[in-house]
């Protein structure tokens, strides 16, 4: 395994990212399908005091952000993380992080249309096997989109977040007058423990950024559309998740840590009768905007690890920026069935999946930080916000506790095949 510290392959005409549909896949990413599911889980760890976990994940990211759009406006590649990580650290440490990545796909985008499914199902009075069938549709969709280039998947990314951010919004509205102050006391029924095991859980919907990085090549633009996508992106997220947190226990209370679906609850209470159309219609938007933007940054990963050797090198075929990698996308969607095959009927339930996912992440997002540390000025401001990040990160990481061995095997699992290449080259 040779993976090479070359970045920036190669511009092909074609499939190019504006400002506009770029900010939706990058939104995609951040504001996914775990709004649905997570606001119930955070409730249930911290009560009320959720809430600043909320907010200190959203104050907390915005360093991080910065510094993946710095890197990626600098830096364009589809290896995103993991070509970052080769500037700075070196060929064996990329590939462990890449691979920490795009493992982490199968299992998170299967998360993400699980949710959406289970609450589309619920909200139209269906059962389990036809949420399993909803969630196995929207995968489908989201892979036979990318299938057809960022033209396509963007274009249909930038329909689909318009209409999710003002379906949202319009909620958070609704609600206002309905939060009573008595929904939030007492304020934190768990003490702090519990406000750090809400962060643990909640790393989930704040990921996403590292899934964006792996399509810095594909702006036209990078140096300008990135960073300006990444702020507004930023804005969006920032108001969205704030205002649901608030609203769903002010208006629910105590229901926000019994519900498993607390954002169908609020949507009921506000609009009554149309809350089950509203209700499937946001989840299927959140899990399919998401699942499309992983899948995206995925696929270039895959292609991008084989062009430099760390995966088999057939999968290299359209890794350069602009191309489909139809190859890397076909790899993601048969490790996806695999884990679907044995998740679905026999597997861990949606918290160990969001958990497993948000342990690579933050691991992914750990080395990237700390690659931007290293690239950065010495006198510039990039290199302070790139340390604040990479603290931050390394606290969310801990708060991931047991995990964390998913990543640690991962790591290992590449070392010891990076070990046996150099055996194996030394005998010859």
């Amino acid at each position: 395994m040779t993976l090479s510290t070359k970045t920036g392959p190669s511009v092909e005409p074609g499939n190019r990212l504006g400002p506009a549909q770029g900010t939706a896949l990058l939104v995609g990413a951040v504001l996914g399908p775990g709004v649905l599911a997570l606001p119930h889980l955070a409730a249930a760890a911290a009560g009320p005091a959720a809430i600043l976990a909320w907010a200190a994940l959203l104050g907390l990211s915005v360093p991080v952000a910065i510094t993946f759009a710095a890197l990626g406006a600098r830096f364009p590649d589809g290896g995103g993380v993991a070509a970052f990580t080769a500037r700075a650290f070196g060929p064996r440490m990329a590939a462990v992080v890449g691979w920490w990545f795009f493992a982490a796909v199968p299992v998170g985008v299967l998360a993400g249309v699980l949710i959406g499914g289970d609450y589309v199902a619920s909200a139209v009075g269906l059962g389990h096997r036809s949420a399993v069938a909803v969630a196995i549709g929207l995968l489908v969709a989201a892979f036979v989109t990318n299938h057809g280039g960022l033209r396509v998947s963007g274009r249909v990314q930038l329909v689909l977040v318009g209409a999710l951010v003002l379906l949202l919004a319009a909620a958070i509205v609704a609600a206002g007058p309905a939060l009573r102050p008595a929904n939030f006391t007492p304020f934190a029924p768990h003490g702090g423990f519990g406000v750090v095991h809400a962060v643990g859980v909640l790393f989930f919907a704040f990921s996403g950024w590292e899934a964006a990085s792996h399509l810095s090549a594909e702006f036209a633009d990078p140096r300008r559309s990135l960073p300006r996508a990444t702020a507004l992106t930023l804005l969006i997220v920032g108001v969205l998740y704030v205002g649901l947190a608030v609203t769903v226990t002010g208006v629910l209370g105590d229901r926000a840590a019994a519900s498993p679906a607390p954002l169908a609850l609020l949507l009921q209470e506000e609009v009554g009768g149309t809350a089950r159309i509203l209700t499937g219609t946001v989840a299927v938007l959140l899990s399919f905007v998401a699942v499309n933007t992983y899948i995206a940054g995925g696929a270039r990963l895959g292609a991008a690890l084989a062009r430099d050797g760390a995966l088999p090198a057939p999968l290299a075929r359209g890794s350069a920026a602009g191309r489909v990698p139809h190859r890397s996308l076909l790899l993601l969607a048969a490790l996806t069935a695999l884990v679907a095959a044995v998740a679905v009927p026999y597997g861990p339930d949606l918290d160990v999946l969001m958990r497993v996912t948000a342990a690579c992440l933050a691991a992914v997002t750990l080395a990237g930080m700390a690659a931007a540390v290293r690239l950065a000025p010495r006198d510039g401001r990039g290199r302070t916000l790139a340390a604040a990040a990479t603290a931050f990160t390394a606290l969310v990481l801990l708060s991931c506790g047991i995990y964390l061995l998913v990543p640690a095997i991962l790591a290992a699992a590449v070392l010891v095949t990076w070990w046996r290449g150099v055996e194996t080259g030394r005998r010859r």
